[in-house]
């Protein structure tokens, strides 16, 4: 099993706060059947800046650090990017760390709003070569209130991903069920842990894809294992068409 979406490295952001947390996350993430992670540091999110080359030598010392205690697991290096005005400039600058040093680039939306600029930067972003993935959307208020915005971001091919405790109920049911109605809709491509650490952001990673074969179907959870697989070779992930959600599905407004 394949993690995209982990905060292993320690001492950079919010996630691992020390080597001996990294590897306490490491063993975990291997007792759930995970045997490859990428490492998703934070970067430009207003605390946190996290270059790619800084990564890459991080990311090198912590699969030594993980042969050594003889843990099988591996390390790959990524980034969770806030989206921001120079993003592609900065691309230029070969500050910009794609998943695996491939073609797929992980883009963070502030909590509270969708930025008017993000279509035309995402659309950007595509012309330069790679492929946005927007990291838990069910978790931007202003997507939960109006998801037509991410249904248009996905129909001109920008990715999502949905975070692993959303879908278990660790963020509340409201993002439970609005995670479950981006599934529905063919509005969200990945899953994955968003792990922080072994307590309050566990992996959940197994959890979440028991809830996904239990509540819709056994080829739904081949679907996304399949795309993480993609996704890591370089090549281009599955996806149907996207649907529009109807909002009385999750707020119960109507």
């Amino acid at each position: 099993m394949l993690d995209i979406h982990c905060h292993i490295l320690h001492g950079v952001d919010d996630g691992a706060e020390n080597e001996a947390a990294s590897l306490e996350m490491a063993r975990e993430a291997v007792r759930e059947g995970i045997t490859k992670i990428i490492a998703t540091p934070h970067h430009k999110n207003g605390r946190y800046d996290n270059y790619k080359e800084d990564i890459l030598l991080k990311v090198k010392k912590l699969n030594d650090s993980l042969q050594r205690e003889e843990i099988p697991l591996t390390i790959l290096p990524g980034q969770e990017t806030r989206i921001y005005g120079e993003i592609l400039e900065d691309i230029e600058k070969d500050e910009i760390l794609p998943l695996n040093e491939g073609k797929y680039l992980f883009i963070e939306l502030p909590a509270s709003h969708v930025p008017r600029y993000t279509e035309k930067l995402l659309f950007d972003i595509h012309v330069k070569g790679f492929t946005p993935i927007i990291v838990h959307p069910e978790r931007n208020a202003e997507i939960i209130e109006n998801p037509n915005l991410l249904h248009n971001l996905v129909k001109k091919g920008t990715l999502t991903q949905v975070t692993a405790g959303s879908l278990t109920g660790h963020f509340g049911k409201k993002i439970q069920k609005f995670s479950k109605s981006l599934i529905e809709a063919n509005l969200t491509h990945f899953i994955a842990s968003d792990a922080h650490n072994t307590t309050t952001r566990s992996f959940r990673l197994q959890e979440s894809l028991d809830v996904i074969e239990r509540e819709f179907s056994h080829d739904l959870l081949y679907f996304f294992r399949e795309n993480t697989e993609l996704l890591l070779d370089g090549k281009a992930v599955y996806g149907d068409e996207p649907r529009e959600v109807k909002r009385k599905r999750f707020l119960g407004i109507f």
